[in-house]
């Protein structure tokens, strides 16, 4: 489907994060080792906090392997906040609306996975997105859609609960259209101040999704290394496979959990899906 890294820490070059790596998220974008697809090439994205408060994006429907505009403006770009996605597309076109990240306001969001049968429930899905964000979904993606559908459920107030309840909407569709596995995520979404990043599927075998381990404690057992001398002790990474094969530098986020990520720090808890019915039950 898709590969996406984040990164949080001492502001830093996008190039660094990109490209060095022994496994970058560029060099996923031709040979991922962990994903459905080997290839990701329907075009790339980057979304980065820099000096204004509104985030900027760079988006492009040329694969990242290939496309010199990506390491011209990477080598520029530091920043203490990045997301990055590479694109395999589950049907949607080609097209620069498509690439995430996906943004409003301040929020960016991008995701790796699919909603089943999409076509079948893309009508009840965009119904559901409040009138007032609507005109906002420039793209055709399943992907865009969610984070419309999150943001209508109060993703900028609470985006743990905004998530649970998109997931219990669209698995709620899923019994009445009769898809019996609706929902596929690994998704990360921000405001330029804290991380949340959710691992969901609605079979239990979601696409991967890693942490990295604290910096300190890596340069300890690796001190021949230099890259990990220039991170800061607060740098944290969040990828849908390795970007470094070093021993206890990753720890894979559980299924059906979210982690919330802010400098320094990083938290973990279950994720359980909520419908409208169970609030106004429980």
């Amino acid at each position: 489907m898709c590969r996406w890294m984040v990164y949080s820490g001492d502001p830093a070059l996008a190039e660094a994060l990109l490209f060095r790596p022994a496994h970058s998220l560029i060099n996923q974008s031709l040979r991922a080792r962990l994903g459905e697809e080997t290839t990701n090439g329907d075009g790339f994205g980057m979304g980065w906090f820099g000096e204004r408060r509104i985030p900027a994006v760079y988006k492009s429907i040329n694969p990242a392997w290939s496309d010199p505009n990506l390491l011209e403006i990477s080598r520029e770009i530091r920043t203490p906040l990045l997301f990055a996605h590479v694109r395999a597309s589950t049907g949607a076109a080609v097209q620069r609306s498509n690439c995430h990240p996906f943004r409003h306001g301040r929020w960016l969001w991008m995701h790796n996975g699919s909603i089943a049968d999409f076509t079948r429930l893309k009508r009840d899905v965009m119904l559901a997105v409040d009138p007032s964000l609507y005109a906002e979904i420039e793209g055709t993606t399943d992907s865009e859609a969610l984070f419309y559908l999150s943001l209508t459920f109060g993703l900028m107030e609470d985006p743990p609960g905004a998530v649970a309840r998109a997931i219990g909407f669209v698995e709620d569709l899923g019994r009445r259209y009769g898809v019996p596995d609706p929902l596929q995520m690994t998704v990360a979404t921000t405001q330029g101040e804290s991380i949340w990043v959710f691992r969901y599927s609605t079979l239990g075998r979601t696409r991967s999704l890693f942490c990295s381990t604290d910096i300190a404690q890596l340069r300890r057992l690796y001190p021949e290394l230099d890259v990990l001398q220039e991170l800061g002790t607060e740098a944290r990474f969040v990828v849908s496979e390795p970007i470094h094969h070093l021993e206890g530098a990753w720890k894979e986020v559980p299924e059906s959990s979210y982690a919330i990520v802010r400098p320094g720090v990083s938290e973990l808890h279950p994720l359980v899906p909520l419908t409208v019915h169970q609030e106004t039950t429980a």
